[in-house]
């Protein structure tokens, strides 16, 4: 029998222990960890996603707050404002909503962030860290599929995984943790010939193409472990890359969409911004 596992259950035991956690501090009298968003202009999307994960803050008792510039901000008002809150002892993790208006250079914008900041994991010195398999902070989405992996008991080791996509936020930092977990990571994308060949080989299938319902059964092998990245609009419903209904009954386990990764994205956000706040408060303390 399939096992659908659902992001928005999991997530339910994180976020509990993290409450746990921060009311632990507001008791000891503590200051309580701090995410601050910046969102520039006014995407419909993003948006969306940012009151989600202001939603998810307050749900746990952490503090944040949204810095909402407008579509005509300029490359050094953005910069300003990171500055600002990489020297603001209150903020613990920044979070750069993207993406941005064409007109600003996203890896500029995010290489100002501090990497003691840097709860989205994308600056160059994390995503060092990450293939170096040095201590930082990775991608939120990349640590959700790695959770509901271990939620789903799919032992990780000797598995041929493939990874369809090759994006900074999910494809790359997902086959880097793969590969750290011992399995045999393939990436496929665009320009790969024959990818059905090489998914039909796949114990563990990641999809993060952003194409509705792409992948049906005949690019999935019997009894693979199918995670669902994306998120697509269709007659004003969410559905994800997979054809959830015409891959259920061929695998072990697969993620739906909606309720499947993306609650386990914003629970990592808040993980993330909670190792902030302990290791920025550890280093304070200790100097």
């Amino acid at each position: 029998m399939t096992n659908v596992i659902y992001g928005s259950e999991i997530s339910k035991s994180y976020r509990d222990a993290y409450k746990k956690t921060i009311d632990l501090l507001r008791l000891q009298g503590k200051r309580v960890p701090k995410l601050s968003v910046i969102l520039v202009g006014e995407n419909p999307a993003s948006i969306s996603y940012v009151t989600g994960k202001q939603k998810a803050c307050a749900s746990i008792g952490m503090e944040s707050d949204l810095i909402k510039l407008p579509s005509s901000t300029t490359q050094d008002e953005l910069r300003e404002v990171i500055e600002r809150l990489n020297i603001d002892d209150q903020v613990d993790g920044i979070l750069l909503q993207l993406p941005l208006p064409s007109h600003l250079d996203e890896q500029q914008a995010i290489s100002c962030i501090v990497p003691s900041k840097d709860v989205d994991g994308l600056t160059t010195t994390n995503t060092g860290y990450l293939y170096q398999n040095v201590d930082g902070f990775v991608p939120c989405t990349p640590l959700g599929i790695m959770a509901i992996l271990e939620h789903a008991d799919c032992q990780i080791a000797g598995k041929r995984a493939v990874v369809m996509g090759r994006s900074r936020l999910v494809g790359m930092p997902i086959a880097q943790l793969l590969q750290q977990a011992n399995a045999t990571v393939t990436i496929v994308h665009s320009k790969t010939q024959d990818i059905k060949q090489i998914t039909r080989q796949a114990d563990i299938l990641i999809v993060a193409v952003g194409k509705a319902k792409m992948i049906d059964a005949s690019y999935v092998k019997e009894g693979a472990y199918v995670v669902d990245v994306g998120i697509n609009k269709v007659d004003g419903k969410l559905v994800g890359d997979v054809d959830f209904e015409d891959v259920l009954p061929h695998v072990t386990m697969i993620t739906p969409v909606p309720k499947g990764v993306g609650p386990m994205t914003i629970c990592m956000l808040l993980s993330n911004t909670l190792k902030a706040y302990m290791e920025n408060q550890y280093e304070r303390y200790s100097i």
